[in-house]
């Protein structure tokens, strides 16, 4: 009975092992026609902030920024009040137009909706048509592909325990292991070498954009107290920068 098993997880070991290869074959050539980014600044807080964490890395940036701004008030109780009806750029107008004419919402709904509007996925779009940001289609096959690839290595360990399990230690326990070992190995080594080839295209920055976001790490976050110091922290690190608890839980609030 453990062949019928060992069967359909060779398969899907090898299939998504393929497609994993595939995926990286295409991103690599997807990447090869984007315009080679040479740029070294003069990019602003919000596309540094789609560099280090994405969309949502944006919407916490947007709402930290108005909140300081005295534009929205953020309650750690989960919930986001608008202040000043007047945006004062487009995200700040498409912010505002996401939280309804009531003027309060959930914070944590309102940052999955702004994350997902197109106002957010263009600054995505220009990093990417710059060379900075990986597209996201690419990064979309990237990251599936890879998490078949796992499910693939847990369903085969999976398996290999239900047979290994009820047979004990006996001969047919070590031919089973000694089956098992041929998906097994290829799935893990699969995950290991996407760890070199594939890895940089699940990031949000392209590998031109990490290099741009090195250099703009340390000069920045590393001085607290002013407004703009504590954007720049926020943009590299996400709501964990914020200093103050409140406005840290109400960014973090589910």
């Amino acid at each position: 009975m453990w062949v019928l098993l060992l069967i359909p997880t060779c398969v899907a070991a090898v299939l998504s092992c393929l497609r994993l290869v595939r995926v990286a074959a295409i991103a690599d050539a997807l990447v090869e026609h984007l315009p080679t980014a040479d740029r070294t600044s003069g990019i602003g807080l919000y596309e540094t902030a789609y560099l280090a964490g994405g969309p949502g890395r944006v919407v916490d940036l947007a709402l930290v920024r108005m909140a300081g701004l005295g534009r929205l008030h953020l309650a750690h109780t989960g919930w986001t009040t608008v202040v000043d009806p007047q945006g004062r750029g487009r995200l700040e107008r498409a912010l505002i137009t996401e939280i309804g004419p009531e003027g309060q919402c959930r914070t944590a709904q309102l940052k999955a909706a702004l994350a997902a509007h197109p106002t957010v996925r263009d600054i995505g779009d220009r990093l990417a048509l710059a060379g900075l940001a990986t597209p996201a289609e690419v990064r979309d096959r990237a990251l599936r592909a890879v998490r078949h690839v796992r499910y693939a290595l847990l369903a085969a360990v999976a398996m290999l325990l239900l047979t290994v399990v009820p047979a004990g230690d006996g001969e047919l326990a070590r031919t089973a292991v000694a089956w098992y070992s041929l998906p097994l190995v290829l799935t893990g080594g699969t995950l290991m070498m996407a760890r070199v080839d594939v890895h940089a295209y699940t990031a949000w920055a392209a590998p031109a954009g990490q290099r741009l976001l090195r250099t703009l790490r340390w000069p920045h976050v590393c001085r607290p107290g002013t407004a703009d110091d504590l954007l720049t922290a926020v943009a590299m690190r996400g709501p964990e920068a914020v200093q103050d608890p409140r406005l840290r839980a109400a960014l973090s609030h589910r």
